[in-house]
C-alpha cells in the first residue's frame, strides 16, 4: 500500500482535526508526514541480485554443464536482472537484505531533509513537530525543533514512536496516529501554552 492510499478522505479529515485540537491547545505546530520509503537502497538490490545470481549461476553450471566457465558465465548475466527486479518488486524481501542500522539512518535522514524542506524550522517560536512515517521500512522517527528539544528530554517521543508503530502492526494508523497527535499536544502545551495571536503555520497533513 502507497502513501496515497493509506488513508481514506475521512481519515485524512480526522487526522487533520487532531492536529487543530492539539494546536488549540499549544503554540507548537505538529505537522504528521507519511512518505511511501525514506531511500531506494540501490545497494542492496545490487549485491543482493549479485549473491543470488551467483548462487544459481554455481549450480546450474555444476549440475548440468559439468561445471564449465562459459556456461557460468551467461548463466550469471541472466540471472541477474530478473533476480534484481525479483528483489524491486516484493517489498518484503527487500527490507529482509538491509541492514536495520541502514534503514535507522536513512529514515532519520529523510526526515530532517523533510523537516527543513516543509520549513518546520521556520515557525515563530521555533516549534515544529514533525512526526514522520516511512511505510517501506516501517519506521516512525519524530523531530522537533530546538526551541521544543532545549526543554524537553530526548526521550519524550519515544512513547509517540510507540503509539504509532503497534497501531500500524494492528492495522490502525489512523487512530494511532490521531492519538499521538493529542499526546504531542499534551506534552507541549505544559511548556508551550497556546497564544492569542497564534496562527496556523503549517500544513496539518502532507502525503507523499
Amino acid at each position: 500500500m502507497t502513501a496515497k492510499e493509506l488513508f481514506s478522505e475521512e481519515e485524512k479529515q480526522r487526522i487533520e482535526s487532531a492536529v487543530q485540537r492539539a494546536e488549540k491547545r499549544t503554540s507548537g505546530e505538529i505537522v504528521p508526514m507519511v512518505v511511501d520509503e525514506s531511500y531506494d537502497y540501490p545497494r542492496a538490490e545490487i549485491i543482493s541480485s549479485g549473491f543470488f545470481s551467483l548462487a544459481a549461476a554455481v549450480s546450474l553450471s555444476w549440475f548440468f554443464f559439468d561445471e564449465s566457465l562459459w556456461h557460468f558465465l551467461w548463466l550469471f548475466a541472466l540471472s541477474y536482472f530478473p533476480f534484481k527486479l525479483l528483489i524491486r518488486n516484493i517489498p518484503a524481501l527487500r527490507r529482509r537484505l538491509i541492514h536495520p542500522d541502514e534503514i535507522s539512518a536513512e529514515v532519520e535522514e529523510q526526515a530532517v531533509i523533510s523537516f527543513l524542506a516543509q520549513g518546520l524550522h521556520h515557525t515563530r517560536d521555533e516549534t515544529g513537530i514533525l512526526i514522520f512515517i516511512s511505510l517501506f521500512e516501517r519506521r516512525v522517527h519524530v523531530l522537533a525543533d530546538r526551541g521544543i528539544n532545549d526543554v524537553v528530554p530526548p526521550n519524550t517521543w519515544d512513547g509517540i514512536i510507540q503509539t504509532i508503530t503497534e497501531g500500524i502492526r494492528r492495522g490502525e494508523t489512523c487512530h494511532a496516529l490521531c492519538t499521538a497527535i493529542d499526546n504531542c499536544g499534551r506534552l507541549l502545551e505544559e511548556h508551550f501554552p497556546v497564544k492569542k495571536d497564534d496562527t496556523d503555520e503549517l500544513s496539518n497533513l502532507i502525503i507523499q
